[in-house]
């Protein structure tokens, strides 16, 4: 493929360009340091939960046609914010839709009631103009009253309409409506940088063929990448040059975790999972590819790159696209979150 061909368009510093990439966290971001530096910094970790939390969002059409959430009026974004909790904590969701249409917000991975389900069938979705709040809430795992062990909330999740076109929101997912959800378990490492990859029927986060998105970071950067797919198809992702562990934090636990390290993992409508990465670990900076491999997939234009430069600014490699001129000519401003988060 002539990646030549690709217009670019770049995330630099977590900032939201055309993907989208929202982060509502409850930690602030750090600067990593080249390898041999990380191996002895401090990690930052996730606190315990027990928050609550409270978050607008809104629903609108974006003026390509396209519809997105977003955490200001006139901000929408595809995909929508990337909302992060600990367990223990409660998110109220003050919802407003600015469509002409009825839409909804349905989460998966966390605790709601059918009031808070966000279908047409138990009346929790929301008409044209109208504002409801949900709420969402997470749990720590333990041991239930028959002995038995509870999972906890923790992991990669998303959000998505569950109204628009039809009772099951098929309408509004291929127009944009999704985002990113992360529980983090009080320990969890956090990251310094976030990216969401969405796999929607043949499109990245909505995105045409010739100008897919891509994503860039600095060697030694603590990259988390949540990946979700939509749609009619299945898929498989895979990143070149960089691999994790088929786990629930995509990290290996210790020498003695058997979790299988992979860099290629199958992913099916409605599936989300996530990992971290050291940008250019063991493999330096350079136009690392991400792709769907089903062949003919990623020949139809599933594929973008992990642009990975070297602290200079500068990706070995990717000729006369280079990481300032491309960010400069397509970053858009970032939705700023509310006060009681923090944005990566």
């Amino acid at each position: 493929m002539d990646r030549r061909s690709f217009n670019r368009r770049l995330l630099a510093g977590g900032a939201v360009a055309a993907t989208g990439v929202t982060s509502l966290s409850l930690a602030s971001a750090s600067s990593a340091a080249p390898d041999a530096a990380v191996a002895a910094a401090p990690l930052r970790t996730a606190p315990a939960g027990g928050a609550i939390r409270h978050l607008n969002l809104y629903a609108e059409k974006l003026a390509d046609g396209r519809m997105g959430y977003g955490l200001e009026k006139g901000k929408a974004t595809v995909p929508g914010p990337l909302i992060e909790l600990n367990e223990g904590d409660t998110l109220h969701i003050a919802f407003e839709n600015l469509m002409d249409v009825p839409v909804s917000l349905h989460p998966h991975g966390v605790d709601y009631d059918i009031d808070n389900d966000g279908t047409r069938m138990s009346g929790s979705h929301v008409e044209a103009g109208a504002t409801r709040t949900y709420t969402w809430r997470t749990h720590a795992p333990g041991r239930r009253p028959d002995g038995t062990w509870r999972p906890g909330s923790a992991g990669y999740w998303h959000y998505h309409d569950h109204v628009v076109g039809t009772d099951h929101g098929t309408g509004g997912i291929r127009k944009g409506l999704y985002g990113g959800l992360v529980v983090r378990r009080k320990g969890d490492i956090l990251p310094d940088k976030q990216f969401t990859i969405v796999f929607n029927d043949m499109t990245i986060n909505n995105r045409p063929a010739a100008d897919p998105p891509d994503f860039l970071a600095t060697v030694g950067d603590r990259v988390e990448i949540v990946m979700i797919t939509h749609g009619e198809y299945y898929h498989t992702f895979h990143m070149h040059g960089h691999r994790w562990a088929d786990n629930r934090t995509g990290l290996l636990a210790g020498p003695e975790d058997v979790s299988r390290v992979v860099d290629n993992k199958i992913t099916g409508p409605a599936d989300s999972f996530g990992f971290q990465i050291i940008a250019g670990e063991h493999v330096g900076a350079g136009a690392w590819m991400y792709h769907c491999h089903v062949q003919s997939h990623s020949d139809m234009g599933m594929a973008g790159l992990f642009l990975v430069a070297k602290p200079d600014g500068t990706v070995p490699g990717h000729g006369d696209h280079g990481t300032h001129g491309a960010a400069t000519a397509k970053e858009e401003p970032a939705p700023q979150p509310p006060g009681d988060t923090h944005h990566h």
